[in-house]
This record gives structure tokens, C-alpha cells and sequence, in this order.
């Protein structure tokens, strides 16, 4: 079967996937750009499939046109998948592809409703109604595309990943195991709280560091995800905030010891269509703490942490009280991620796509 697939950038857990897909079809990747804002992904690892980059022209710092795309469009393929709605080169594929009459399937990560002006929600509509096959990641993604006018027969649901099986713990790490992986971390603290992800207001770093205002010292907080802003420096000054600690971006070997080490994981974000890194805190054996606004909280998370609500520091402080202070809780919602998040990995990830795409 040979497949055309869509998308914006070489992100490593989409080369990850790719690699998959590619084992079991022949398979031809379509990047619109070759960076993402100010970060330039290197494929490095890719390996079982064909890349192409498209030539096009910039609009704005993140977005391109190519009119490149119709020349591939027009080739033969078994499938395609438009990775996305929302680019201009992913705009006029859908637009080429629907007056042309060829079936495509519609990939979304994850999405949810809210309040659009009248003018937002039928662009939206226009062309994620153009479709004659949608890719869903769960429940709350299914919701959002019949919204904007899919039609739910022809919705398929896959685990949305960027895990290997080899990724996820078989249990959660006990004592002994944790106090050797902090050894050789160089780290003495005892009750460690993680938060993973870009130093931007979106994530509500500043709704966490108000809620440490409530939570003892003896608790310590492990930011990573880059150099913080100046503003959360000056708030930690201020309020005398000394169990925080800031960590730069991470490999994925490092990362997830320092997630091992932790004892919950906290994403206060304003709005995540997903969210991957609680994939990764959950394979980890974590327990979570995320709000109604990370869609992969809503669709991961049952009984195993909380969905709190957007910008309720008191909340944040009190989930994460009733958590550390309770160690037989923690065991119970660290085992529970760890089943849950089982599926959630790259091979069945492939395996579903598949399986979908054998049916259209």
C-alpha cells in the first residue's frame, strides 16, 4: 500500500511513528517546513521511509505555502492523510483534494470546543468537513470534529503516542530503586514534584508557582523545559520560593530518570490539545495532575491523579497536598497510570492506523 502523509515538521515523536508506519507500507512524508518557530528539528533517525520538504513561501515566523504539494497530491497513492487544517499548504490540500474528487483522511492530534467567533467556526468548518475520513485520538477529539462537521461513522479512533513499548515502566520504580536512580541524579530532596514543558504562559507556570506559596518546603519542584522567564525568576525572589529549581531542556534518557524520581507530575496548562508529556509522566509512573483543558488529561486520567480547573492555583496546591502527603494513594495512582497508558504506545499506535486504512 502506498501512503501519503502530510504534516508540518519533522518533530521526533512523528519521525518516531513514521519509522513504524513505514516498516508495513510504503510510505512518503511531506514536511511543509523544516522548523518549528525557533526550534529546527534534525531528522536523524529516519530510516524506513521517504521525506520530502517542500519549497514554499514563509507567511509570518511559523507558517509556509507550497504550492509544491499539488504536484505530489496528483501522484498515485493507495491513501493519503492531511495532517492537519489550520496550515496554508494543509488548507489547499484539502481544498485541491475535494475539487478533485480524492478520498483523504484527516488526521487531528486532539482538540476541543470552545466559544469561536461565527467567522473562526465555519472556516473550521469548510474545511474540516471536506474530509471523507477522519483520525481521532479519543472521545474529546471525536466531540470536536462532529462539531465542525465530520460524520461520526467515518471517524476512527487510534492511541495517540510518542512512547515505545520499551517506554513504559512494568511498575513503578520502589523505594530502593528511586533512592539509587537520585544517587546517581546527584539529587538528595526527598518529595519531588515535576512539571515538563515549554516556558510559555500557555503551560500556567505561573498558576503552579502561586500555589507553591501553600505547599511545604520540604517539597521541591523540578521545572524543565528551558530557560525561565524573568517574571517567574522575580515571583520565586519575591514570594522567598526556595524548593523550586529549574531545569533545561532534556534528552529523553535523562528526562525520564528525573521522572522516576518524582513523585507526581503537574500540568497547570491553559489549553493543550494534547499534551504528550503525560503519555511520557504516565509511562513513568506517575501520577497526574492537569486541568480540563489538556485533552490528553481528560481522556488518560481515571483514577489515577486529577483534572483540576484553568488558573485555580488553590486547587493546584490542594491536589497536590492530598497527593504528597499520602504515599499509599501515590502507589495506587502511579500503578494505575501504568496500565492505562499500556496501549498507548507507537506499535499499536501503527498497528490501529493501519487497520483503519485497510478499511477505507
Amino acid at each position: 500500500m502506498r501512503v501519503l502523509f502530510l504534516t508540518n515538521i519533522p518533530s521526533p515523536y512523528r519521525v518516531d511513528f513514521f519509522n513504524e508506519l513505514g516498516k508495513y507500507c510504503e510510505l512518503t512524508v511531506l514536511y511543509e517546513r523544516q522548523k518549528a518557530d525557533d526550534r529546527l528539528w534534525i531528522v536523524n533517525n529516519k530510516k524506513n521511509y521517504k521525506s520530502i520538504f517542500l519549497k514554499g513561501k514563509s507567511i509570518g515566523n511559523d507558517t509556509a505555502l507550497s504550492f509544491e504539494v499539488l504536484k505530489h497530491l496528483n501522484e498515485k497513492y493507495d491513501r493519503i492523510i492531511v495532517g492537519g487544517y489550520s496550515t496554508p499548504t494543509g488548507m489547499l490540500s484539502i481544498l485541491y483534494l475535494s475539487l478533485r474528487h480524492i478520498p483523504f483522511y484527516l488526521n487531528c492530534d486532539g482538540g476541543y470546543i470552545k466559544e469561536d467567533s461565527k467567522i473562526n467556526y465555519l472556516i473550521k468548518k469548510f474545511f474540516i468537513r471536506k474530509a471523507n475520513y477522519w483520525l481521532s485520538t479519543g472521545k474529546e477529539t471525536t466531540e470536536y470534529l462532529i462539531h465542525y462537521g465530520a460524520k461520526k461513522e467515518y471517524i476512527y479512533v487510534y492511541p495517540f503516542t510518542s512512547l515505545y513499548k520499551k517506554d513504559i515502566l512494568d511498575k513503578p520504580l520502589d523505594k530502593i530503586e528511586k533512592e539509587l536512580l537520585k544517587k546517581e541524579l546527584n539529587v538528595i530532596d526527598d518529595k519531588i514534584v515535576i512539571f515538563v514543558g515549554q516556558m510559555i504562559y500557555r503551560k500556567g507556570i505561573d498558576v503552579l508557582l502561586e500555589a507553591i506559596n501553600y505547599i511545604s518546603k520540604d517539597v521541591k519542584f523540578y521545572i524543565v523545559g528551558g530557560k525561565p522567564k524573568k517574571e517567574y525568576i522575580n515571583y520565586i525572589s519575591e514570594h522567598q520560593l526556595t524548593n523550586v529549581f529549574f531545569f533545561d531542556f532534556m534528552n529523553k534518557e535523562l528526562l525520564f530518570k528525573y521522572y522516576q524520581i518524582s513523585d507526581l507530575f503537574v500540568l497547570p496548562t491553559r489549553e493543550d490539545i494534547w499534551g504528550l508529556v503525560i503519555n511520557e509522566a504516565m509511562a513513568n509512573g506517575l501520577p497526574i495532575i492537569t486541568t480540563d483543558k489538556c485533552v490528553a488529561g481528560k481522556e488518560l486520567i481515571n483514577d489515577n491523579g486529577y483534572i483540576i480547573s484553568v488558573n485555580n492555583s488553590s486547587e493546584v496546591a490542594q491536589r497536590i497536598n492530598e497527593l504528597i502527603n499520602d504515599s499509599s494513594k501515590i502507589n495506587i495512582y502511579s500503578n494505575h497510570s501504568i496500565q492505562i497508558i499500556k496501549k498507548y504506545t507507537l506499535e499499536n499506535m501503527t498497528r490501529e492506523i493501519l487497520n483503519i486504512l485497510k478499511k477505507g
